[in-house]
């Protein structure tokens, strides 16, 4: 199971939530129920400039080196979470520009070599239309040549296919990724709706190998009960795994239930 780990305020700490305790100690805490860290520390400008400061928060902080080395402890893989949002248009114009994509493509690459993998999460794309699907592929494609060549992984974290985003293409986008993140939440209602994330998975798997597929669980979107519902359905479907989103907001009951889940199978 993949955890995403953000910046929080001192009751939704990423650290605190993970290892147990309070930055900069660390123990075991809920370390055991994940194999790998989503750290989104990084996003991008139109120009294709990469950032380690955001206005929207996704920012590395100051003492990252020790998030890293307590994931290496913890035996915990680590990919740097690219994000961007095109809720200003920034993330389509970066598209359009062949030197902005050139930019950004060897900004990740040089960045990259930290990590275990890579995780490019811009959101928002083709709302209610299929823009931007091409140009988005062609992004993915460069950057996922740059990153084998150099032996790491891409994520690619996208929108559902049951969305009102239509900008992503699951079957070329499969192609050029190692994994895709399916984040089936957001559907307007808590818990989120069965029928909506099921039929998500099923329009993913339609167009990828369900083991390149993860299922995204957003845990403010869910309860201790309904949590177990979501990872029932990324084993009814042969899913590579689960994301959760994020750490700070998984509740202790969510943790536990998790748990006897694992454990169960």
């Amino acid at each position: 199971m993949v955890g995403s780990y953000a910046l929080g305020d001192s009751s939704t700490s990423s650290w605190t939530n993970l290892f147990g305790t309070k930055f900069p100690q660390t123990g075991t805490g809920n370390t055991d129920m994940l194999t790998s860290l989503a750290l989104g520390w990084y996003s991008l400008d139109r120009e294709g400039k990469l950032l380690t400061t955001s206005r929207t928060g996704w920012q590395r902080p100051d003492d990252w080196s020790k998030v890293m080395e307590a994931a290496q402890k913890y035996r915990l893989k680590t990919e740097m979470v690219v994000h961007m949002s095109d809720g200003d248009g920034s993330a389509s114009g970066l598209l359009s520009s062949d030197s902005a994509v050139s930019a950004a493509v060897s900004g990740i690459a040089a960045e990259a070599g930290t990590y275990d993998g890579v995780n490019i999460d811009i959101e928002g794309l083709g709302w209610s239309a299929n823009t931007d699907r091409e140009r988005f592929t062609r992004f993915a494609g460069l950057l996922s040549q740059r990153l084998k060549e150099a032996g790491i992984s891409l994520t690619l974290t996208l929108h559902p296919l049951n969305s009102a985003y239509k900008g992503y293409d699951y079957r070329s986008l499969g192609g050029v990724s190692d994994r895709i993140i399916v984040m089936a939440y957001d559907y307007g209602t808590k818990p989120e709706p069965v029928d909506k994330v099921i039929e998500a998975v099923q329009m993913a798997s339609a167009a990828v190998p369900p083991q390149k597929l993860l299922l995204g669980i957003s845990a403010p979107s869910e309860t201790a009960e309904s949590i177990l519902t979501k990872v029932g359905i990324a084993k009814r479907y042969n899913l590579n795994g689960k994301a959760l989103w994020r750490l700070g907001l998984v509740e202790e009951g969510m943790w536990s239930n998790l748990r006897v889940s694992v454990r169960a199978h």
